[in-house]
């Protein structure tokens, strides 16, 4: 017989058809490992009520979606109009004269940075709270609308430093706290991890970040979504050591995450760094920065970590509340 010789062309084709029956056969098994646990979950009544809010959430971001889509101004004096005791009780104007005289400092600037094709709306609920709790620079940042399509998780990295920088300036501050939903939430790890951020970043909250990656990104052939893949060589990048990284992380996903599959991939796990693992029950991805529960965790967190200096905390402790 003779032999059967195949063209660049015909080996490319062959290729690729190999790439997607494995990874056909990838998400097939991960959607049948996952299949029985979901059914279980949409026969609880709360979690029908989560799917309710969800929907809810989506409409409302719609509406607020144009309103986000202008940039926050950040005055330098921003952090200063805030700090007004008019509309305290008197045991509250109280404690804060007193914090003033002994010399106290104001809680950290907090950088906000929402997920992919969205906007700072949706922080409408967390920024509110945020600066109830004393927080007076509550900042939300905007990246490319276009990211979904043309992003890269390094390069915008690289302008939430300079957005962080920016708001150090303008404030004085030397530290801030960031909270990244998402996509956010990724970006924002980068810059600590790998661009240097953590000399310059407190606390790190995290609301559904694909830490692990997510299946999901098997569905758009983007960059951005290929860094987004579990087992990327990206999400390998994040993995390597990070020695002395002084960030503490707090990682908050849920069990009714839509985006983020397996679930668990927004949980965030590593040796060299000081994690917060919480989870909240019934919560929809869109869903995380605005419902209570998981609002409640990141201003606590962060309340906490402005209240509790945590110099000589040691690395590598995950608590999973």
């Amino acid at each position: 017989m003779g032999k059967i010789v195949r063209t660049t062309g015909e080996s490319a084709l062959a290729d690729h058809a190999t790439r997607g029956s494995r990874l056909l056969t990838y998400l097939v098994d991960a959607a049948t490992r996952h299949a029985g646990d979901a059914a279980r979950t949409l026969t609880r009544p709360s979690t029908l009520r989560g799917l309710t809010v969800e929907a809810a959430w989506l409409a409302a971001r719609a509406l607020l979606y144009p309103w986000g889509a202008r940039e926050a101004a950040l005055e330098p004096g921003e952090h200063l109009r805030h700090y007004r005791t008019d509309d305290l009780p008197p045991w509250r104007r109280g404690q804060f004269v007193t914090a003033l005289a002994a010399g106290a400092e104001p809680a950290r600037p907090v950088v906000l940075v929402h997920g992919i094709v969205d906007n700072r709306s949706a922080f409408t609920v967390l920024a509110p709270a945020l600066r109830r709790r004393g927080f007076a620079v509550v900042h939300a940042v905007n990246y490319g609308v276009l990211t979904a399509v043309n992003g890269d998780v390094r390069q915008a990295a690289r302008a939430l430093g300079e957005q962080v920088d920016q708001v150090r300036l303008a404030t004085g501050s030397d530290r801030v706290d960031v909270v990244g939903h998402s996509l956010g939430g990724l970006i924002a790890r980068y810059y600590v991890q790998r661009l240097d951020g953590d000399r310059h970043v407190d606390t790190l909250v995290t609301l559904g970040a694909p830490h692990a990656g997510t299946l999901t990104a098997h569905l758009l052939p983007t960059r951005l979504a290929r860094q987004l893949r579990p087992g990327s060589p990206l999400l390998a990048e994040l993995a390597e050591p990070a020695p002395g990284c002084r960030t503490r992380f707090v990682a908050v996903w849920s069990d009714l995450d839509q985006v983020v599959l397996p679930r668990e991939s927004a949980r965030l796990t590593h040796p060299d760094l000081t994690v917060e693992v919480h989870r909240v029950c019934d919560v929809g991805h869109l869903s995380l920065p605005m419902a209570a529960r998981a609002v409640a965790v990141v201003v606590t967190a962060l309340t906490r970590s402005a209240e509790s200096p945590r110099d000589g905390q040691p690395a590598g402790t995950c608590m999973d509340l």
